[in-house]
């Protein structure tokens, strides 16, 4: 499916972050706004963060990509961290190699490896590295990181300014078959002919620079030229472009934001590059039109931001991800805005996320209202069928409340006819009583007192019990005595 920039793959995005901070700050407080900075990118989505390597000129104050990665892995949750770039001429290769499959353990296949021959050569000199060979001082290193990183047999080199004797990686790379490495590449052809000649990802730092932007289709064609030669493939998909960025919802206030830090930014780069990115301006306005006159950054809205990209994509023929040139033209607020605006508005344009739900919307709407009507006859018949509920809900309660109505009209009939039992019975008992009088007076004259024990009449209203004793005999007369046998 080819995608509304013409590819058929989404893009990815991230930021390349060197960092550039000028001088006379906290450079405690800078490094945390890098690392803030990092976490705010994983929460918006964002694919990459690059990270630099410098030893000097007081702006760049990352000295080593592979701590802050450790870092900002323990903060973040899914976007990848990559060196950007190791310095190769800095390092032994089989340390780097160590450190960065350690690192990519400890991330669970979150790390990659960028590489490059040092942007400072003041960094060199203090190394004592002459700049004319830097570059070649790379590719002797980046051919045994990748033999290493391959091989399952031990390595040997003997590079002059580095030695591999029997070197062999403890652990395996974590990510199969190994972690996205790729070789930084800004005017000369040194980046893409090493890229090309293993395979690599290209990370093009100076993309939209003039010459440089003239040069990336020329860049790509010594990348399969090499590639070729080598029997490598290489893939459109692991090219990163960088280029400078800020968004605001105006351009105005675009422009008002970058008043912030684009001088200091300006006067920096203007000692460390051969070509400078202001074209000679010392002043913030004239500096600020020739950076986005030249197509250099843009300073503007996310619509000014598509048509950048899609400027890179045609003049490319094609990659897979761009990066953010960060810096700090503005302040803190402005730039996290800007962030966010760019991934609220330009990446999804890139990633093939817009058109599902816009179809889906426009669907709709051409409908013609039949959704709507079927809503509105949906909501009429859920009321319909509420009332026809309550109805017939009131109707079996009139009819309960009628059975218990009847129920009562019986009971008290009922009770009526019990209480007229009770008086019978009543009555009864009361007769019962007069002629139990009578007999227990009638025996008290005949037998005498002692003739009845007792005599107990217990009224219950249905119950009448009496005790009478046996009747005892009178004592005899003396004469009935005498007559006794």
């Amino acid at each position: 499916m080819t995608l509304p920039h013409g590819l058929d793959w989404p893009l990815r995005f991230g930021i390349f972050l060197a960092p550039f901070h000028p001088t006379g700050q906290n450079p405690t407080l800078a490094l945390d706004r890098d690392l803030e900075l990092v976490q705010r990118l994983d929460a918006l989505g964002f694919d990459e963060a690059w990270i630099g390597e410098h030893h000097s000129a007081g702006y760049e104050l990352i000295a080593s990509p592979e701590v802050f990665i450790a870092v900002a892995a323990e903060r973040t949750r899914r976007i990848k961290l990559g060196t950007g770039v190791s310095s190769l001429p800095y390092h032994h290769p089989l340390l780097l190699a160590d450190r960065m499959v350690l690192l990519d353990h400890l991330t669970r296949g979150r790390v990659m490896l960028g590489v490059g021959p040092g942007q400072l050569t003041s960094d060199a000199h203090m190394l004592g590295i002459e700049p004319l060979r830097q570059r070649p001082m790379m590719e002797e290193s980046l051919e045994a990181i990748v033999a290493l990183l391959a091989a399952d047999e031990p390595v040997t080199r003997h590079a002059g300014w580095f030695t591999l004797q029997d070197a062999r990686l403890q652990l395996r790379p974590y990510s199969h078959p190994c972690f996205d490495i790729a070789v930084a590449a800004t005017i000369s052809p040194s980046g893409p002919r090493a890229a090309g000649r293993f395979g690599l990802g290209l990370l093009s730092i100076a993309a939209t620079q003039q010459q440089a932007f003239d040069l990336l289709g020329g860049h790509w064609q010594v990348m399969e030229e090499r590639a070729a030669e080598f029997g490598a493939v290489v893939d459109r998909r692991r090219w990163r472009l960088v280029g400078p960025v800020h968004l605001a919802d105006t351009e105005e206030q675009a422009r008002r934001d970058v008043r912030f830090g684009l001088e200091d930014f300006g006067r920096y780069f203007r000692h460390i590059l051969p070509v400078d990115p202001t074209g000679g301006a010392d002043d913030f306005d004239g500096m600020l039109d020739f950076l986005t006159a030249t197509g250099f950054a843009v300073v503007g809205t996310p619509d000014m931001a598509v048509a950048q990209l899609e400027r890179l994509v045609k003049q490319s023929g094609g990659f897979g991800t761009f990066l953010v040139f960060a810096h700090e033209w503005a302040d803190r607020e402005a730039t996290l805005r800007s962030y966010e605006l760019f991934a609220r508005s330009v990446m999804p344009h890139f990633q093939g996320s817009l058109a599902g739900p816009e179809a889906s919307g426009e669907w709709v709407r051409a409908s013609g209202g039949r959704f709507v009507q079927a809503a509105a006859n949906a909501i009429g018949q859920a009321m319909s069928d509420h009332q026809q509920e309550q109805a017939a809900r009131v109707t079996t309660v009139s009819a309960e409340v009628g059975q218990v109505k009847d129920q009562t009209v019986a009971a008290n009939s009922r009770i009526s006819e019990v209480s007229t039992d009770v008086g019978v019975v009543k009555t009864d008992v009361a007769a019962t009583r007069s002629e139990l009088e009578k007999t227990i007076a009638t025996l008290k004259a005949t037998q005498g007192d002692m003739g009845v024990h007792c005599v107990v009449v217990v009224d219950v209203d249905v119950v009448v019990v009496v005790l009478v004793s046996q009747t005892v005999p009178a004592p005899h007369t003396p004469e009935q005595q005498s007559k006794s046998p």
